[in-house]
């Protein structure tokens, strides 16, 4: 793990266009999938959603941090940005250490694959070299509880197998910079009791950890730090408590 973990945005604004109401370009799908932001001018004078304005935070190694604030304040977004999946419109982000996000679990498998070559694949678009996720092979097999099924192509499986491969490859190597967007919870009960122990073991030994929750309790009980969004702008940043009350009250 690098010596150096951090995460800065320095007045990050993040604006995604609008070309028309019937349009279908990907960023109008974007937009429709909860963005969230502001309709107005981008920098650019164009129709634009902002999603993110003027953010300046700061996340050094051993930070826990919970992002707060309700559907469409820009918490996904942000997410997405300190990941590099979306370039910011204005300002800029600095990452130090290697990025590992759980938005997706299921992204990148590849249905004619065997279980066993969904495995190495997704290890790879994890940033993991191949040569090590070979070498945790037997565990992740292990882990899955698929037995043969893994020597069959995933197009095979159920939705819930799918998930539990998945999940299994995503958690499987100690990541330096873990974001996540909710809590992962996969499988039927038994398997849903061994991933949660998991996820405890797998967010423990991450250097850094932002997580995106509408739970409270989670975030209490995972963070130290909170950070309140509110259509793209951070309102309030401190200890996790505190900003949980700010939220709390912002209606009373």
């Amino acid at each position: 793990m690098s010596a150096d973990l951090s995460l800065r945005l320095d007045a990050v604004t993040v604006d995604f266009p609008v070309y028309g109401a019937d349009a279908r370009s990907l960023k109008n799908n974007l937009l429709r999938k909860g963005t969230g932001g502001l309709i107005g001018r981008g920098t650019d004078n164009r129709l634009s959603v902002r999603a993110l304005e003027d953010v300046t935070l700061a996340f050094e190694r051993g930070a826990r941090v919970g992002l707060v604030g309700a559907n469409g304040a820009g918490k996904t977004t942000l997410l997405r940005v300190l990941a590099g999946v979306y370039e910011p419109t204005g300002g800029r982000v600095r990452r130090r250490g290697r990025v590992a996000s759980l938005f997706d679990v299921s992204l990148g498998m590849e249905p004619d694959a065997t279980g066993y070559e969904n495995i190495v694949i997704r290890g790879v678009l994890l940033g993991h070299p191949p040569a090590r996720v070979r070498e945790r092979m037997d565990e992740i097999a292990a882990f899955t509880g698929l037995g043969d099924y893994l020597a069959m192509p995933v197009h095979t499986y159920s939705t819930g197998m799918a998930l539990r491969l998945a999940f299994a490859v995503c958690t499987c190597i100690a990541p330096e910079i873990l974001l996540m967007d909710e809590w992962i919870g996969v499988g039927d009960a038994a398997f849903i009791e061994k991933a949660g122990r998991r996820m405890e073991e797998f967010v423990d030994s991450a250097g850094l950890l932002v997580l995106a929750s509408h739970n409270p309790a989670l975030l209490e009980r995972v963070c130290a730090t909170g950070v309140l969004l509110d259509a793209g702008r951070v309102k309030a940043s401190g200890p996790i408590g505190d900003v949980l009350r700010r939220y709390e009250e912002r209606d009373v």
